[in-house]
């Protein structure tokens, strides 16, 4: 019972991650952020969240909500997953420390609000072209690309399933 609450507690508000990220910058700690869709979970994500959690001391993780994702222009099928069930699954990994929902097109207003020391993205992009550097940049954080795991993709895996 106290692991499934531990589960619930992780997702949050961006007011109550904020608070909590405040407490942990008094004490010098590093927050680490990153966003996606992380529809169908498989090793590339647990091991890209995995090196994220690895670069500060809290990871918040801004997850599209359904919503978004479909504008985002994937395929016409995506999500897979509705928000809920990618939360859930992303709550239970270790690395994971806090979860917000955004309906936004981009997580620019959740990078604003909070604020992180450390905006992480995969290495296909340019840090200077991640939606938050200048934000972070600006506040004395960094932009950190991780490179990806080989051979795992959702896309991919969508069609494997297919096929």
């Amino acid at each position: 019972m106290q692991f499934h609450q531990q589960l619930k507690n992780k997702l949050q508000s961006k007011e109550a991650v904020a608070s909590t990220i405040a407490k942990l910058k008094a004490q010098n700690k590093k927050i680490v952020f990153t966003n996606g869709c992380f529809d169908i979970i498989h090793p590339g994500h647990v091991d890209y969240l995995a090196q994220a959690r690895d670069l500060g001391d809290y990871l918040v993780l801004g997850l599209n909500t359904d919503e978004s994702v479909k504008r985002l222009g994937k395929a016409p099928n995506r999500p897979i997953n509705h928000e809920q069930a990618r939360a859930t699954v992303l709550a239970a990994l270790a690395s994971v420390d806090a979860l917000v929902l955004f309906n936004e097109d981009t997580p620019l207003e959740l990078i604003e609000f909070l604020k992180p020391n450390i905006l992480v993205k995969g290495n296909d992009y340019k840090p200077e072209n991640i939606v938050g550097y200048d934000v972070v940049t600006a506040n004395g954080g960094k932009v950190i690309t991780i490179p990806f795991l080989e051979g795992y993709s959702t896309t991919g895996l969508i069609k494997k399933i297919l096929s």
